[in-house]
């Protein structure tokens, strides 16, 4: 897969997200608040999970569940609610994918969920102070309330059934128990290291990273926006 190019954004709501577009090189959006939030590590498992999505080839049905996700579901008349429930539900499944994405390049649980803590009610000033063990223990306590009795599970489906994303707890706790799994162990075990390094000016930036013995190395170009792009054609895009 060809590295996509890189945009920062400025806006105020923390987030990052991917669009490619018909016939075009697809490019990933990360927004100004988003980098305030995040250590870059924490920023880096949000960008492997955006490239998440287009390693997996998640296009023409992402981009149905996205307008699905987004009530403008007039357009297509012929989805039943069955089909509408099933193509969101391999939304979040889509999203929790990426996250192992995520976790298989910063192959430490905690900052994968410390991204997720931070998105679901963290700020730049306080960020520092969040408890990703806290966080958690949230988590599991969500999971063992609603697996506990009918009601429970009623409720939880209830509650994420129209959501594009599963809720923040339970990303977390999926990737918590994905981190200890073996299968997870097997593809780290048999992964290589990779060595970044990275330069900046005031309006773009390089990022470079190559196998440890230097047989390859890929390289992202950063550049920055204070607006939306204007694009023509049919674009796949999704959002952390």
């Amino acid at each position: 897969m060809d590295p996509p190019e890189l945009y920062v954004r400025q806006n105020p709501m923390p987030n990052a997200y991917t669009l490619a577009i018909s016939g075009r090189k697809p490019f990933i959006v990360v927004h100004t608040s988003l980098l305030e939030l995040l250590t870059p590590r924490e920023l880096q498992a949000v960008i492997a999970h955006e490239l998440g999505h287009l390693k997996c080839n998640h296009g023409l049905w992402l981009t149905i569940a996205n307008v699905l996700a987004s009530g403008t579901v007039s357009i297509l008349p012929l989805i039943t609610g069955t089909v509408e429930d099933a193509l969101l539900r391999w939304l979040r499944a889509a999203e929790l994918t990426c996250d192992r994405a995520a976790l298989l390049v910063a192959q430490d649980a905690k900052v994968v969920i410390g991204a997720l803590m931070k998105l679901a009610g963290g700020t730049p000033a306080y960020g520092h102070e969040l408890n990703v063990e806290a966080f958690l223990q949230q988590a599991r306590s969500y999971e063992e309330v609603t697996n506990s009795s009918m009601l429970g599970w009623y409720l939880r489906n209830a509650q994420t059934r129209a959501l594009s994303h599963p809720l923040p707890v339970m990303r977390a706790r999926e990737i918590d128990r994905w981190s200890q799994s073996s299968q997870y162990k097997s593809l780290l075990a048999r992964n290589k290291q990779y060595t970044v390094s990275s330069s900046s000016s005031s309006n773009s930036s390089t990022v470079t990273g190559g196998s440890s013995d230097g047989s390859s190395s890929t390289t992202i170009n950063v550049q920055f926006t204070n607006g939306s792009s204007s694009l023509n054609g049919s674009a796949i895009s999704s959002t952390y």
